[in-house]
Order: C-alpha cells, then sequence, then structure tokens
C-alpha cells in the first residue's frame, strides 16, 4: 500500500517555490470571521442555492371571491417549493434562534457550578455543569 501511495512522488519533483505572504493580508478578527459564518449561514439555510437554480418569484399572489389580487407568503400545494421571502423569513427565524443560543451560552458562568432557580434563565444554556 506505501508503494501504492509514494508512487506519484517518486515520478513527480516537488516544485522549490519561495512564496511569501502579502503584508498588506492580515488574520481577520474573531468578529469578521463569526459575521461571515452567520452571513453564510443565513444564505444557505434561506434556500439561496434554490432561488438561483429555479428562480422562484419573491412573492406570491391569489385572486380572492371578489377578483382583488392578495400576497401569498407560502407556495400553495407545493411541499418542495418555496417563494424567495418565504426563504428568507424562515433564515432570518433560523439565525435569530442560533444567536439567542450563543448569548444563552456566553451568559453562562464557565467557571462556576450553576444552582438551579426557578426564575434564572441560565439553566437552560447549552452548556451543564
Amino acid at each position: 500500500m506505501e508503494a501504492l501511495i509514494g508512487l506519484p512522488f517518486a515520478l513527480l519533483e516537488i516544485p522549490n517555490l519561495k512564496l511569501k505572504r502579502p503584508s498588506w493580508f492580515q488574520q481577520p478578527s474573531a468578529m469578521v470571521t463569526f459575521s461571515l459564518v452567520l452571513f453564510s449561514y443565513f444564505l444557505v439555510t434561506g434556500g439561496i442555492i434554490y432561488d438561483v437554480i429555479i428562480e422562484p418569484p419573491s412573492v406570491g399572489s391569489t385572486t380572492d371571491e371578489h377578483g382583488h389580487s392578495r400576497p401569498v407568503a407560502f407556495m400553495p400545494y407545493r411541499v418542495n417549493g418555496q417563494y424567495i421571502m418565504e426563504g428568507l423569513a424562515s433564515s432570518f427565524l433560523f439565525s435569530i434562534g442560533g444567536l439567542g443560543f450563543i448569548i444563552l451560552d456566553g451568559r453562562t458562568p464557565h467557571d462556576a457550578q450553576i444552582e438551579p432557580h426557578p426564575i434564572d434563565m441560565r439553566r437552560i444554556s447549552v452548556r451543564h455543569y
């Protein structure tokens, strides 16, 4: 098995490159990284890939019994379909829920034992000791 894995390295020569990191490039801060991850989570859970491929309308419309056009938030009769605003609304709620867990976890003292109290919101935190 090692001979099979080492075969490409026996045939090919690794180039001797001396690459330098650009002087203007700096490691992003933790908050910038968190913001990028949260934004990508927002887009992916909102169905941006589906929206780009299928190109649905942003909102739907239906006609009531008087002939007036009314907006529709959820796509009827299609289990796997969604409007763009429907996906963004659900993605917003998913993101707010995730931020709530992050806030609860940040409010929990990580070095102390949590004593149960009926009004204490820290009891429902992610970390239990």
